[in-house]
C-alpha cells in the first residue's frame, strides 16, 4: 500500500480537558483511510507542551531540556490517539524512524512522537516520509493552510493554494532557535521535503472530511506545497 504520513498537531488532537470527541473521530478517519494506505502519524505537542516549556523555562531550564519536555508530551498525545486505534496501531509511541520502519511491517498505522532534540515533530514527519518513501506528507493544523502572513496578527493575509518548496522555505525563513515554536510547518522539515521532492498538503485539522481527502491524494482545501 502507498504510504502517506501525517504530521498532526498537539492542539488539534488534545483539545478542552476531558474532551475526546476529536481523538475517537480522527482514529475513525484513520482507521477508514488504512484500508487503502500505509498511515504514519506522528503527533505534535500543541497547547500542553508550549505550556511545560514556559514553565521549564521560568524554572531556569537549558533549550535542549526544554525539548526534551516537549518530546515527552508528544508521546503522551502519541498514547491517547493509540488508545483510540487500537489493535490497528503499535501498542506504544516509538522513537526512533527505524522502529517505525519495522512497525509498518505488521501495523497499518504507525504512531509516533518527538524524537530528538532540536527536531520538531514537522521535521520528524519529513525525515520518516523520506524513510518509508512517502509520496507526500499531510500536516493537519490549526489553520487552514500557508499563508502570506500570521493571519492571527494580520487580517490582510492571504491563504495561498499552491507553492514550490523553494517557495515555502523562503517564506518560513530560518529554523527557530529555541524550544516550542508554532508555525505552519517547520523550516527544517520542508527543506527535507523539498530535496526529496515530496508533496506537503496544509490542511485545517478540524475539517476532518477535508483531512481525510488529503490523505487519500484527492483535492483537498488548503495548500499544496510540491
Amino acid at each position: 500500500m502507498e504510504p502517506v504520513v501525517l504530521s498532526l498537531g498537539g492542539s488539534v488532537l488534545v483539545r478542552d480537558e476531558g474532551d475526546t470527541s476529536y481523538i475517537r473521530r480522527i482514529a475513525k478517519i484513520l482507521i477508514g483511510v488504512s484500508s487503502n494506505h500505509k498511515l504514519y502519524v506522528v503527533t505534535g505537542g500543541g497547547r500542553t507542551a508550549r505550556q511545560y516549556i514556559r514553565a521549564g523555562r521560568d524554572l531556569g531550564a537549558d533549550e535542549s531540556y526544554l525539548d526534551e519536555i516537549g518530546i515527552e508530551v508528544t508521546r503522551l498525545n502519541a498514547r491517547l490517539l493509540i488508545t483510540a486505534l487500537g489493535h490497528h496501531a503499535n501498542h506504544s509511541p516509538l522513537k526512533t524512524y527505524e522502529e517505525a520502519v519495522h512497525a509498518g511491517r505488521t501495523h497499518s498505522i504507525v504512531v509516533m512522537g518527538g524524537v530528538s532534540p532540536g527536531i520538531t515533530t514537522d521535521a520528524v514527519s519529513a525525515l520518516l516520509a523520506e524513510r518509508v518513501k512517502a509520496k507526500r506528507v499531510v500536516n493537519a493544523t490549526s489553520t487552514d493552510g500557508v499563508y502570506t502572513a500570521d493571519p492571527k496578527k494580520d487580517p490582510s493575509a492571504e491563504r495561498i493554494l499552491r507553492m514550490t518548496h523553494a517557495e515555502l522555505v523562503s517564506l518560513l525563513g530560518p529554523s527557530p532557535a529555541s524550544a516550542g515554536p508554532s508555525h505552519a510547518f517547520d523550516a527544517v522539515g520542508a527543506k527535507v521535503l523539498e530535496r526529496s521532492k515530496i508533496a506537503l498538503a496544509v490542511v485545517d485539522g478540524n475539517d476532518l472530511p477535508n483531512l481525510r481527502d488529503a490523505l487519500e491524494g484527492k483535492k483537498f482545501k488548503g495548500t499544496l506545497v510540491e
